[in-house]
């Protein structure tokens, strides 16, 4: 070796030497199959991401502004502080609050075909009926453009929108976006048409006797009129009794209720950066869910992904170049506020939401990430497949976001998704079948393993 060369080696062996223990694990440990090894036998040895979605579902659903959504703040605050998180704090956002009631009824009255009682739900935010409930003819219609073709046909029923899910759709959630409208504005349409009240099809390619519930919505340009989601069982009965005697009645009633807002909270806890802790790797899903079963594939999974994915970075004594952060945001299926909240907070001056990745899709096997950012982000991305590949990831391609982080992405965030396999969501989305059992604790912890290599490899190599 010649002298120029020993000096070279000799000033970078003075520089290595100065730098804290810490940062010599994290530059010589740069073997990532190895380190992505270690996690994935970590997390299938303990299946923590399970024990922690029991834990969340056993104070039972979580609907946003609820005792039972306060009591899961402070459980996952309590969670992340014994986990060793650093920076575990509360972020306040204001939130609605609607109750279900106690009465749901739902009945056809037919003179040839008889009295037949039928499987209903209100939708969320939902006026009531009156106390003595409805009872009117039923207008049967698949789309917005049926309904304003009836005119006055219209007046003065109860409108029901009977569009089904489209099973041709190999991407359920494509399906379950292109028939929403009815459920979210229904009952703003049915008003328009002169119509008494609103009546969706659940939103399942499923046909089960559980309605299946989600948030609605009014315009102060029409009346508000109560609106509730049959099942799509009933919704089948229903519609075959209306070819047998179109002059049926339908009774509707039901007794839920809009109160005042109330102040909740976003759950925060991270791993700090160790060279540039201002940037942030967030890693997100939402606390709250809907009240007809656990929320434990919408979005305890998503709470569970988020957790154990931290506790497996945790474990690997590797502190990150930046900061991986878990934000469990409140009020997802209610309106956003805790997205919106979190990325206006002045708690954000000063730092730069690098990438935020949301996992608010189920606890069904892992099968992708979705990527926002242009061609330059995903490739750089789709680089580090191969070490996602022997999880079943089968791919990396456009697309990721979530209401809750939308609103950083508004910003210049880069936005991904955690994309599980979505074919039975939507037999569990918004319904009483949304429970643990319904959740197996492999998949769900594949998906939390795939969530930690991903948060750990962002974290390392930036974007």
């Amino acid at each position: 070796m010649n002298r120029p060369h020993r000096l070279v080696l000799f000033f970078l062996l003075f520089q290595v030497a100065l730098l804290p223990a810490r940062a010599l694990v994290r530059i010589f440990d740069t073997d990532y199959p190895a380190l992505t090894e270690k996690i994935t036998r970590k997390g299938l040895t303990e299946n923590y991401a399970f024990s922690i979605l029991s834990k969340l579902t056993r104070l039972g659903p979580r609907l946003t502004g609820s005792p039972r959504a306060a009591a899961a703040v402070e459980l996952m605050r309590q969670e992340m502080i014994e986990l060793g998180l650093e920076n575990v704090h509360l972020e306040p956002t204001v939130v609605g609050r609607w109750v279900r009631g106690e009465v749901e009824e739902a009945r056809l009255v037919s003179s040839p075909l008889g009295t037949i009682s039928l499987s209903i739900c209100a939708l969320g935010g939902s006026v009531p009926t009156p106390e003595e409930g409805i009872s009117a003819k039923v207008a049967e219609v698949g789309s917005f453009e049926e309904l304003k073709a009836l005119g006055e046909k219209a007046r003065g029923k109860i409108i029901f929108f009977n569009r089904p899910m489209d099973p041709t759709c190999i991407d359920t959630f494509q399906a379950y976006g292109k028939a929403a409208e009815q459920r979210v504005l229904g009952a703003v349409e049915a008003a328009k048409a002169g119509g008494v009240a609103a009546l969706v099809r659940s939103l399942t390619l499923g046909e089960s006797d559980f309605p299946h519930t989600g948030l609605m919505k009014y315009s102060p340009e029409v009346a508000r009129l109560p609106s509730a989601a049959i099942s799509t069982q009933g919704a089948n009965i229903l519609s075959r009794s209306l070819k047998s005697d179109p002059d049926l009645f339908l009774y509707l009633k039901t007794s839920c209720a809009a109160l005042p807002p109330v102040t909740s909270y976003n759950v925060v806890g991270e791993i700090k950066g160790a060279e540039a802790p201002d940037e942030i790797i967030l890693l997100g899903a939402h606390l709250d869910s809907w009240d007809l079963g656990e929320g434990a594939h919408d979005d305890g999974a998503g709470c569970a992904h988020v957790i154990e994915a931290l506790r497996l970075l945790k474990s690997t004594d590797i502190r990150p170049k930046r900061t991986v952060r878990g934000v469990l945001f409140m009020d997802e299926e209610f309106g956003g506020t805790g997205g919106r909240d979190y990325a206006r907070s002045d708690r954000r001056r000063g730092e730069r939401n690098l990438v935020a990745l949301e996992s608010d899709r189920g606890g069904f096997l892992p099968v992708g990430f979705g990527v926002s950012g242009g061609d330059a982000v995903l490739e750089k991305v789709q680089r580090w497949h191969p070490l996602l590949q022997p999880l079943g990831i089968l791919w990396i391609r456009p697309g990721g976001g979530g209401v809750d982080i939308g609103p950083l992405g508004e910003s210049g965030t880069v936005l991904m998704g955690l994309v599980p396999d979505s074919q039975r969501y939507f037999d569990a989305h918004h319904c009483s079948q949304d429970v643990l059992a319904a959740v197996h604790p492999r998949e769900l912890e594949l998906g939390a393993i795939a969530t930690a290599i991903l948060g750990f490899l962002l974290a390392e190599e930036g974007i």
